[in-house]
């Protein structure tokens, strides 16, 4: 339910807390790190049927929908894909991560209950220390609400069948509180066989023990069926009527289902120490069609853990305080791919990706990182965080099939041997530091300076590792590590606040795909930009936000891919210039109106920039109503002036220029009910 006029809509940043810095609720005027938040107003305004159409809205952000739930992360980074191009990111709900490390999926998203989030709370550039290993370019963690007693059903239709439902249901019973939140959809798809059935459920509890412990957890599980959608093939495919509709990979589909359960321990002991200690179980199962390669092998992949994260804090003085803990997390995993009949395609690719299994491994990890962080302030306006993280990452691979590149039976490939090769068994691992600085300066009451130089790293995910191509026998990977520093100014005067960011980050041991999707290693890229965003409070009615991204990321090193040195390029799907701006008005207390504006620059599809996509804007028109105190009606309106253009594009060697195509104009018609 939208409160009354736009200017209510965003709380002073003295009253907005967030839990992604350090583990528990904390002013966001206390945090140093560049850190955006979606409000549960937003996200309600919104009503996103994709995560995307939520976060795009903050800086930094640029998430590019493919078909269905599916999607691909930029956080201060280009648009990254391929097999650990999700290490880059760390994922997280309630500040667990929604994949074990080492085990991430580039749409791992869709595993977080983000339709019934109370706000999401997004960290650009290097976590913290207590967030090591994959918030290498920055961390999405959903937080869901608290255990109540609201009571409330959501109903939403759109076109092509587009059904949708939400629930939050709470009880408050003495000093137990639980609420259920539930979401389901069912979409037939903008193209044929594209049509996906998606069920999410959160249980949330929250109580405190007669000793004063305070226990607070759920579970939240999910489960989606999808006919997932290919690229159309062609220059400007997506601006043809008849192509952008149609579907190359209609055997395509994805299967996933999820689970996590976790309950936080909150206490302080006699020394003054507070301790929050949340374990928690964790499982995954991911069945898909790979429509993107050469084959269209199924891949069917599984993970289960168990882990702790534990954290302290202590006052040491009035002005000081210190933080330590560790996180534990033990994983098994497991992954298969195969494909049933022979290669479609050239000579060499018939001859070299054969029928019948190519991965069949069993991959056991350990994560062990104890971190410590130091926070000081002085009465000139001064504040010191000092940080330091270390992480050990152990894998245990075995190998179910023969080793080599051979076909399943052991007979060899034409062309030199098979695409895929398989190590034998083997162990491996991983250890890094990440040290953390950040000044502050309180200019005065309402504006501050903000300073950080932070380090951020990933281990090599466990398919980089062992799901070896072409004549690598080992893959013989460092971990990605980055530098990151950053100069921030944040504040408010009168009716409008702002935030203005330039970062400089240099990466190492980054591995990247090709045009014909084979990973490259060890290479060194660099990325540079200003972030600004703020909200102008026009009058009474009107309120005006935006949000604008100018970055350049580049290649830094001698890398030769299709006879064309890397060096100096941009770094594909990577737009020098993108953003959103929003105008809402409120003419009274119980109706808000938002125009929105999503701009995407030009940027170049494949590592040689031989290759580009135009760009494209793209209005968005949003309108809820609060009929009476228990009924609320909204409208969206997507893609308002019918705009043909691609979620995105991309370039392959065997398959040239590539998109996925925006959906046409659409309207959701919603009702809320409120029945506390």
């Amino acid at each position: 339910m939208m409160p009354a006029h736009a200017q209510d809509t965003t709380p002073a940043v003295e009253e907005i807390q967030v839990i992604s810095s350090s583990r528990r609720p904390e002013d966001l005027s206390n945090v140093n790190a560049s850190i955006a938040i979606l409000s549960e107003d937003e996200l309600t305004l919104t009503s996103h049927t994709h995560i995307q159409e939520a976060a795009n809205r903050l800086p930094g952000v640029n998430i590019n929908r493919n078909n269905g739930q599916e999607s691909l992360i930029s956080i201060r980074s280009p648009v990254l894909s391929g097999g650990g191009a999700c290490g880059a990111f760390l994922l997280a709900e309630e500040g667990i991560p929604l994949r074990a490390a080492g085990f991430c999926n580039v749409n791992e998203l869709f595993d977080s209950h983000s339709e019934n989030a109370e706000r999401i709370e997004v960290i650009r550039g290097p976590g913290s220390a207590f967030y090591g290993s994959n918030a290498v370019h920055g961390m999405i963690n959903v937080v869901l609400p608290e255990p109540d007693d609201r009571r409330e059903i959501s109903l939403e239709a759109g076109p092509r069948g587009t059904l949708r439902g939400n629930a939050r249901v709470g009880f408050e019973n003495d000093n137990f509180s639980h609420t259920f939140l539930v979401n389901g959809i069912s979409e037939e798809g903008y193209r044929p066989d594209s049509g996906f059935d998606q069920q999410k459920l959160s249980w949330l509890y929250q109580t405190t023990l007669a000793n004063g412990t305070e226990l607070d957890g759920g579970i939240t599980t999910t489960n989606l069926n999808q006919e997932t959608a290919g690229y159309v093939n062609g220059t400007d495919a997506y601006k043809d009527d008849d192509l952008r509709r149609t579907n190359a990979n209609p055997e395509a589909y994805r299967d996933n289902r999820s689970m996590r359960a976790w309950t936080r321990i909150s206490y302080t002991l006699d020394s003054g120490w507070d301790v929050v200690m949340t374990p928690y179980y964790r499982n995954t199962d991911l069945d898909f069609k790979q429509h993107f390669l050469p084959g269209s092998p199924t891949e069917t992949n599984e993970h289960s853990s168990v882990g702790v994260q534990f954290a302290s804090y202590k006052d040491l003085s009035e002005n000081t305080l210190l933080s330590a803990g560790l996180d534990l997390e033990f994983t098994e995993g497991e992954l298969t791919q195969g494909q049933d009949g022979p290669t479609q395609g050239s000579p060499f690719l018939v001859a070299t990706v054969p029928a019948g299994k190519h991965y069949d491994y069993e991959v056991d990890a350990t994560q062990i990182a104890p971190f410590v962080q130091l926070q000081h302030y002085w009465d000139n306006g001064f504040d010191v965080t000092l940080g330091m993280r270390f992480e050990r990452m152990n894998y245990d691979y075995d190998n179910n099939m023969l080793t080599g590149r051979t076909r399943e039976d052991g007979t060899v490939c034409g062309f030199g041997g098979c695409r895929y090769n398989r190590p034998a068994d083997r162990s491996d691992t991983f250890a890094n530091v990440a040290p953390k600085l950040g000044i502050r300066y309180q200019i005065n009451d309402t504006h501050n300076a903000q300073f950080r130089v932070t380090r951020g790293y990933r281990a090599p995910q466990a398919t980089e590792l062992y799901r070896l191509q072409n004549d690598q026998t080992v893959a013989d990977l460092d971990p990605v590590e980055i530098d990151s520093v950053e100069l921030a100014f944040q504040g408010s005067t009168g009716n409008w606040t702002y935030e203005a960011v330039a970062f400089y980050m240099d990466k190492d041991n980054e591995i990247i795909n090709n045009a014909d999707r084979v990973n490259l290693n060890g290479i060194h890229t660099r990325h540079e930009g200003v972030e600004l965003s703020g909200m102008y409070q026009l009058s009474d009615d009107w309120r005006l936000s935006a949000a604008y991204n100018h970055a350049r990321h580049t290649y830094q090193n001698d890398q030769l891919v299709g006879g064309v040195n890397l060096d100096g390029n941009d770094v594909e799907s990577a737009p020098r210039n993108f953003g959103t701006a929003q105008i809402q008005w409120s003419p009274i207390s119980t109706l808000t109106t938002e125009l929105q504006w999503v701009a995407m620059g030009e940027y170049y599809t494949n590592p040689e920039n031989l290759n580009s996509y135009e760009g494209h804007n793209v209005f968005n028109l949003r309108t809820r109503w609060q009929a009476t105190d228990a009924l609320t009606l909204s409208v969206n309106i997507l893609n308002l002036t019918d705009r043909k253009y691609a979620e995105r594009a991309d370039w392959t060697t065997f398959g040239g220029d590539r998109y996925f195509p925006g959906e046409p104009l659409r309207a959701f018609v919603g009702l809320d009910w409120r029945f506390n």
